[in-house]
């Protein structure tokens, strides 16, 4: 075999072990979970609908949905609860602070649950609290960089 064919199969085979290591590798930079508010929950458990006001502490424009890479976000919302028995003061409905803990391929659906467990009144805002009221699987991934 002379020197020059030896030495292409040898780049060949370098190129491809080379190429083996790399398709191996998963490409985790793309991936993503995402936070969505446009749901309506059950309201016979006592579940309403939410606005996002702020992400990570700072303001956005609410949206349907947030597709976010795998990590821990600060939500905060504002409840949208509709209920005759809800008899507190404008002034005692506050945005509230929920982390949501996003994995890869996973949908996480937030919403208010309203606490029915005493009547609240006046500027009393413990009349709700935020939650992820539904996950599921769901297939994302972020666009490519430009």
């Amino acid at each position: 075999m002379s020197r020059k064919l030896f030495g292409a199969k040898l780049s060949l085979i370098a190129g491809l072990i080379l190429l083996s290591g790399c398709a191996s590798q998963p490409d985790n930079s793309l991936e993503c979970g995402i936070v969505s508010g446009y749901l309506e929950p059950d309201a016979g458990q006592e579940l309403y609908r939410v606005v996002v006001t702020h992400l990570n502490g700072d303001p956005v424009i609410s949206k349907p949905n947030y597709r976010l890479s795998p990590g821990v976000y600060e939500f905060t919302l504002a409840e949208l609860i509709n209920t005759p028995s809800l008899k507190v003061k404008l002034a005692a409905r506050v945005p509230k602070v929920l982390s949501v803990t996003v994995e890869a391929n996973r949908r996480y659906h937030l919403g208010a649950k309203f606490n029915t467990d005493k009547r609240y009144r006046g500027n009393d805002s413990g009349f709700w609290q935020p939650e992820v009221w539904m996950q599921e699987e769901y297939q994302c991934e972020l666009s490519p960089p430009e």
